[in-house]
């Protein structure tokens, strides 16, 4: 398998530490963005959208990062992190969604703006990212993991990424304890890999 990845993307993160996580064998690529890789004919023929990551699995092309979250825990059978009971696989799916919707639109985007130049309203995507930790902090309060399991799930790992480095888009985390634990929870399991750091933001000082 061939992971095509970009080191400051946090959606590459967290399909490149899921695959560590269940120790998949893959091949990680390095796109050079500022470049215009993901731009070329070749990739846009694997992800017509241009962004990263895309999985590829001999002849099976996979664009998205939850997607490739579900089809390596489906490829390898691991129904320890991707449940198959209609509730349990409705509550990660619930969280898969937050990542994919609030999450991106809140400390995602906050980050967007310090370490890439996005032109988004900073107060607005940062009121978000606080709106979204508030219920994510909350819903930690008495379990492990977000999704409620005795064990961490895909929903962890599409959470952990941008909610790791909020502070480089100046969203201060020091107010969601849950949230701290349960991200030191992730950096403790087996075949943790880190998010590349960047010193922009609240990171800056630290």
């Amino acid at each position: 398998m061939k992971l095509y990845h970009f080191p400051l993307s946090g959606h590459a993160h967290r399909a490149r530490l899921f695959l560590s996580l269940i120790n998949a064998k893959v091949d990680v690529i390095d796109l050079d963005l500022g470049a215009g890789e993901h731009k070329l004919p070749e990739y846009l023929e694997l992800n017509r959208f241009g962004q990263v990551p895309v999985l590829v699995d001999g002849d099976t092309v996979i664009a998205d990062s939850n997607a490739i979250l579900v089809y390596a825990a489906k490829k390898y059978g691991r129904t320890d992190w991707l449940p198959e009971t209609p509730a349990e696989a409705a509550a990660v799916q619930r969280w898969l969604s937050v990542a994919a919707g609030q999450v991106a639109f809140g400390p995602a985007a906050a980050r967007l703006i310090t370490v890439f130049g996005a032109a988004f309203d900073s107060d607005e995507v940062i009121g978000r990212a606080h709106t979204v930790l508030s219920v994510i902090d909350a819903e930690l309060d008495g379990r492990y993991w977000i999704a409620g399991g005795q064990k961490p799930s895909v929903a962890d790992v599409a959470l952990y990424s941008y909610i790791a480095r909020a502070p480089e888009g100046n969203v201060d985390l020091s107010g969601y304890p849950e949230v701290n634990i349960w991200l030191a929870r992730i950096e403790a399991l087996p075949g943790f890999v880190p998010f590349q750091p960047t010193p922009v933001g609240l990171a800056a000082a630290a």
